[in-house]
């Protein structure tokens, strides 16, 4: 739990010690007293995820289902047994848990969703579905400026110590190019095929040359003729993975390979990483590190240009 939540519900309730401070989806000062009364949200609170550590860790299940309503969610996310979590709730409403104004309130809030979404009207004609048209609300271009935007300000240099960034065409025209990525080539891990292309395109049409990597195993060859050969190197770490493990770490494709940055002391060396924040545990030794935050085409445009911005 972040140090602002902390902070929140003890400015809130300073009676609170910290071992009585529940997840934000459990707390009554974050969901009722700060987020609806003293900022005016009027819509709908919906819980994290129920079967998640930050829920599951607080309490016991039958505890913390009806508490998560009573501290101001409307909705709760995930059922894990459907008979026994209603049951869970319902006793909780039985036991004052869950208050008959805290009940209506929540009522009130589904439905005045429902009514904003037409779910009403779309029912009495017998179609809850949308249309196909509603998928043209896609790639408006309001929502990829918004887009660009957040990808603007989201993207964040933690590293340059040797002042090496931009890296410019005029200056380092050769650039040798490390896609560092998962090593498994399908399942639900598999890198998005055209990264390396989108990443490729964005410094050429800056009027950069990109050599790939050609992925040989520990030949480094002559290291003046490296020098000879490349103005500078990008290392972009493209790995993918979902909450399986806390931190998924750099696998080099074998010992001492020559995509692991030993180059950083012959060339200016940019390494960037388009999803985890925490790579740079495993090349501490760049000089210039970057988060990207995630792989698609608009959030690598934005990485390119803070790399090759000017002054």
């Amino acid at each position: 739990m972040s140090e602002k939540m902390l902070t929140f519900q003890k400015q809130i309730n300073p009676k609170l010690e910290d071992k009585d401070i529940l997840p934000a989806t459990l707390s009554k000062e974050i969901i009722t007293d700060l987020l609806k009364d003293e900022l005016n949200f009027n819509g709908l609170v919906v819980t994290d995820a129920s079967h998640m550590l930050g829920m599951t860790a607080a309490m016991r299940r039958e505890d913390y289902v009806p508490l998560a309503i009573a501290a101001g969610c409307d909705v709760f996310l995930f059922f894990n047994d459907l008979e026994e979590d209603f049951n869970f709730m319902l006793n909780g409403y039985k036991n004052g848990v869950v208050t008959e104004e805290r009940l209506n309130d929540a009522v009130r809030r589904i439905l005045e969703l429902k009514a904003q979404l037409n779910l009403h009207v779309r029912q009495a004609e017998g179609n809850l579905l949308m249309s196909a048209s509603a998928l043209d609300i896609i790639d408006q271009q309001e929502h990829l400026e918004m887009q660009k935007e957040a990808a603007d300000l989201g993207i964040t240099l933690v590293k340059n110590t040797l002042d090496e960034l931009p890296i410019t065409p005029e200056k380092h025209k050769r650039i040798r190019l490390y896609m560092i990525e998962n090593s498994e080539k399908d399942g639900i891990y598999q890198s998005d095929s055209k990264v390396t292309e989108n990443i490729i395109s964005e410094f050429e049409l800056r009027g950069f040359e990109v050599t790939l990597n050609d992925g040989s195993t520990r030949v480094k060859g002559r290291t003046l003729d490296y020098r000879k050969e490349v103005d500078a190197a990008i290392v972009i770490a493209n790995i993918v993975g979902y909450a399986a493990q806390n931190n998924y770490r750099i696998q080099w494709s074998t010992a001492m390979s020559n995509e692991i940055p030993w180059f950083v002391c012959e060339v200016p060396t940019v390494f960037a990483s388009l999803n985890y924040t925490t790579h740079l545990h495993d090349a501490t030794m760049v000089k210039a590190y970057i988060n990207a935050y995630h792989s698609n085409p608009t959030t690598i445009k934005a990485l390119v240009d803070k790399i090759t911005w000017h002054k």
